[in-house]
């Protein structure tokens, strides 16, 4: 069996910490040890300090490995001030899973404006992070929920600089890593994949585009001379209704709102980001801090609940 999942404490001040409480509280849906400072948990939360990830603890009690923050968490109001506690814990989770104690992260949300206030983070987001605590691998954000997976081949950027940012070699890695990852996370030995058309209707024949003619067309063809499972460039307003669903196992989507509607449409609450392509499993829910609602009760933990059953089922299929 795999070892604890590691848990992030995310922004102490969003709803990271009462999700983690919450879920042990209910029963986690598998082994867990969550990273943070216990001042930052909700009041009455039944937590016991572990030394080692392993370490059992009794029904309903949340697993601690105790990380001191500079401050106490006020909730909704996020503290610059523990911004080094919230990058010391995503690295101790890293660094758990690296040694083999833990078998996969799983983040809690985070305030990237927080972080660099506090400690100049210099990164865009966790995906970026990890990626350099990996020691510079290549990635891809992948949000999945049972039905659906879609990687979005350029993600925080403007809607203007897509185009520009939209190279066959980005495309071209971001299929291959995805493709790899389906095969090696998710137990698919020929996975299937669908790629969406930047422009509307896929181009129309390049009435309404190039892209899709100069190099996305052809580059799919080539994936598939050498074997693989991949159709497209597809008109992305008709790719996401159940039976087209039914044909891929991913879909590759241009740009970051083409792929995130869908699946927050979808399954608004359960939704996974998945980063593909690091030598470690890492999950994490699909939405933010959510400051206000933090320390109110109000929180969903479906995602968050889903990213670990997702980490879990991920770490499993790499022993």
């Amino acid at each position: 069996m795999p070892a604890p999942l590691a848990v992030t404490s995310g922004d102490p001040s969003g709803i990271g910490p009462e999700l983690a409480a919450r879920i042990a509280r209910d029963g986690a849906p598998a082994p867990m040890v969550w990273i943070g400072d216990p001042r930052h948990l909700p009041e009455g939360t039944r937590w016991q300090a572990v030394d080692d990830p392993a370490q059992p603890v009794p029904g309903g009690v949340l697993a601690v490995l105790p990380l001191t923050f500079a401050a106490p968490a006020r909730p909704g109001r996020p503290d610059p001030a523990n911004a080094a506690g919230t990058i010391a814990a995503i690295e101790r989770a890293v660094a758990l899973v690296q040694a083999g104690e833990c078998s996969a992260v799983v983040t809690a949300p985070i305030n990237k404006k927080a972080l660099k206030d506090g400690a100049g983070f210099a990164f865009p987001g966790h995906t970026e992070f990890l990626a350099h605590l990996a020691g510079g691998a290549e990635v891809v954000m992948m949000l999945a929920c049972p039905e659906l997976r879609v990687v979005p081949v350029t993600i925080h950027i403007p809607l203007a600089e897509v185009p520009r940012a939209l190279t066959p070699d980005l495309l071209s890695r971001s299929i291959e890593i995805t493709h790899a990852a389906l095969q090696r996370d998710f137990g698919l030995a020929e996975p299937r994949l669908a790629l969406a058309g930047l422009n509307p209707h896929a181009g129309e024949g390049g009435a309404m585009g190039r892209e899709e003619l100069d190099f996305i067309a052809p580059l799919i063809r080539r994936y598939q001379h050498a074997g693989m499972q991949i159709t497209g460039p597809l008109p992305a307003d008709t790719m996401f209704h159940p039976a087209a669903r039914a044909r891929y196992d991913a879909a590759l989507c241009m740009y970051h709102d083409q792929a995130l509607i869908p699946i927050k449409t979808i399954d608004f609450a359960g939704g996974v980001n998945v980063t593909l392509g690091l030598p470690f499993v890492r999950t994490s829910p699909d939405h933010g801090t959510a400051y206000d609602i933090a320390g109110r009760g109000l929180a969903d933990p479906a995602s968050m609940r889903a990213a670990m059953v997702m980490a879990w089922d991920m770490a499993l299929a790499r022993t």
